[in-house]
């Protein structure tokens, strides 16, 4: 008979197939069972990318200021911004909203301000179509807001049933953190969540001759983007390993980095993009009723990147899973690897 431990790293080792991936690393915790596996071309406690996941990172931080008094979520941004990162930020159909924009919107994405990454620019290109195509370049904050105000806005702040994605909303959330406390995100980062958590391998990646985590793929090639990789910061930045990642989300979704009374009241879900959906700061993966007729597949709630890193908590299991597939242009399969890994608990 097979083991659990066996089941999981058959599941991990099949999802290789040189073609779409070519390395993945994953790790559970439900109860007291702890696992962790790898395949392909990762070893045990590699580093790797965990692109937008880093946005649980910046939420934590923000419910952090929260119930330390310092903020709360539907403060005005312009309370905290300086008047130049808020002026014409959101304008939509001649109206503007700029002034009217809070924390909250942000969080949820119910900010309607244009994604400075995936929406294409005056060139009809996007920067994720720029660096897929090998361009791979460095951005600043005041660069990615810059380009955010030449797009026109999805609708206005709030809007009843609306939420876009917007990588500009952690953009924004990031600068105000730092204004509120002074330091830089990376400091931040280590102060209030790594250092205390002790997650001895994660961090900003702010140097793009770190070749310490894992190269991305596109398709069946490398994807070397280490500049862009610098530049997203609080919206995509983080490099950390499985084990690490393990120990956050479990600390996240139990109260160890903010009030555990906030998990419930951030569970506001707006459709996003298929079967994702928004919460304040977090995001829902669920399968509706037509995809999952028998209902064996469980909902998750947590975050996931574009690189196919993945972190979740499955509250009918009281699961916690995470890890990557590291291909940017499958990054779907990471889910399919989750509920299979979900399934055999």
């Amino acid at each position: 008979m097979k083991t659990i431990e066996t089941k999981l790293q058959s599941i991990l080792d099949k999802s290789v197939d040189n073609i779409k991936v070519f390395g993945t690393s994953f790790a559970v915790k439900k109860g007291d069972f702890t696992w962790s596996g790898t395949a392909g071309n990762f070893e045990q406690n590699q580093s790797y990318f965990i692109a937008s996941t880093t946005k649980l990172f910046t939420s934590a931080l923000i419910f952090k200021l929260r119930c330390e008094g310092k903020l709360n979520l539907e403060d005005k941004i312009s309370n905290y911004l300086n008047p130049e990162i808020t002026q014409n930020l959101h304008v939509f159909k001649g109206v503007d909203y700029s002034e009217q924009l809070t924390i909250k919107h942000l969080l949820a994405h119910t900010s309607g301000i244009p994604d400075y990454f995936q929406k294409k620019g005056k060139n009809g290109k996007s920067l994720e179509d720029e660096l897929i195509n090998g361009k791979d370049q460095y951005w600043t904050f005041e660069q990615s807001i810059e380009r955010s105000k030449s797009m026109e806005p999805l609708f206005a702040p709030g809007t009843k049933g609306k939420a876009h994605y917007s990588d500009s909303n952690f953009q924004l959330l990031g600068k105000i953190i730092e204004t509120i406390l002074g330091k830089t995100y990376a400091e931040n980062c280590r102060a209030f969540i790594t250092q205390a958590l002790n997650l001895q391998r994660t961090y900003l990646y702010q140097d793009a001759t770190d070749a310490t985590p894992k190269t991305l793929y596109y398709k069946d090639k490398p994807l070397p983007i280490h500049k862009a990789m610098t530049s997203f910061g609080p919206d995509g930045s983080i490099v950390s390993t499985s084990e690490d990642m393990l120990k956050f989300i479990e600390a996240f979704m139990t109260g160890v980095l903010f009030p555990h009374s906030y998990i419930a009241e951030i569970q506001d879900w707006y459709n996003i993009f298929f079967p994702m959906q928004a919460g304040i700061g977090i995001h829902l993966f669920k399968l509706p009723w037509y995809f999952n007729p028998f209902g064996t597949i469980p909902s998750f709630i947590g975050h996931s990147g574009l690189s196919g890193a993945l972190a979740y908590y499955c509250p009918k299991k009281e699961l916690y899973v995470v890890g990557t597939v590291n291909q940017v242009a499958y990054n779907d399969l990471s889910f399919r690897t989750m509920i299979k890994i979900a399934q055999n608990l």
